[in-house]
């Protein structure tokens, strides 16, 4: 069960990686992608139909290590509460610049918004970057640091790759300026967080009975489900953004 709870693991972790990474990075580039206000909605209208579903990964990610893996869950909470910090507030700043940008019909709101959109979305790629660079290289938070920049610049690549097949017209033509390959970037970024797995002591922090195994066996049923869903609605929104019909 431990194996089964790793590799579960591995592909929830991976999962979020690649299918959030990219409405992070397109986040990023939302100043790059859209000079004017009409052009950043289309770019938001890029990454709505998915940004709630990607987050779902992230959600069963944390759901298995509190469950199959406590002992790790309280070593980075310990070691890095600062990164975690400013992580949870860039994803809870974003997601209401994305929810309340469309509220109220004012430029002002809307410029409002839009800042805070980038700046949750850059909170996301550094404090991922440095969670990810702390556990690659050792040495806390200041490694973690100083590999941040380059993580969250493949996070803007990434989500460069997203708006290449996402977007049309001159918006398109912006992010192909971005030196990016979808798969290419999220092959990257799943190779990192092996990596980074790797390091990590996952026998040491295991759970043991029925918390294992449940957590195991509960996320192993859930995968198939949220595979299928996730791919209906990518199938669903699967055509270029040519109008703002999204929040």
């Amino acid at each position: 069960m431990e194996l089964l709870a790793v590799v579960m693991l591995a592909v929830f972790a991976g999962g979020y990686l690649v299918l959030a990474g990219a409405d992070i990075g397109m986040g990023m580039l939302l100043p790059v992608l859209g000079k004017s206000q009409d052009e950043r909605r289309l770019v938001i209208a890029g990454i709505a139909p998915f940004f709630l579903g990607n987050e779902v990964w992230l959600v069963s990610t944390a759901g298995i290590v509190a469950g199959a893996f406590p002992g790790l869950e309280h070593d980075l909470l310990t070691g890095l509460f600062p990164l975690f910090v400013v992580l949870l507030t860039g994803w809870v700043v974003r997601d209401m610049g994305l929810w309340l940008r469309g509220r109220v019909d004012a430029a002002a709101w809307r410029s409002l918004c839009d800042g805070l959109i980038v700046a949750g979305s850059w909170a996301l790629g550094l404090s991922w970057g440095g969670v990810l660079g702390s556990i690659l290289f050792g040495g806390g938070m200041n490694a973690g640091s100083a590999v941040g920049m380059v993580l969250a610049a493949l996070f803007a690549a990434h989500g460069a790759g997203l708006a290449r097949w996402r977007l049309t017209g001159v918006l398109v033509e912006r992010a192909r300026r971005i030196p990016s390959s979808y798969p290419v970037t999220g092959v990257a970024l799943v190779a990192v967080m092996v990596a980074a797995g790797a390091r990590l002591s996952l026998s040491d922090a295991a759970s043991t009975g029925t918390a294992l195994s449940a957590t195991a066996v509960l996320t192993a049923v859930m995968l198939p489900l949220l595979v299928a869903s996730q791919a209906l609605v990518w199938w669903t929104f699967r055509d270029r953004v040519v109008s703002p019909t999204y929040l």
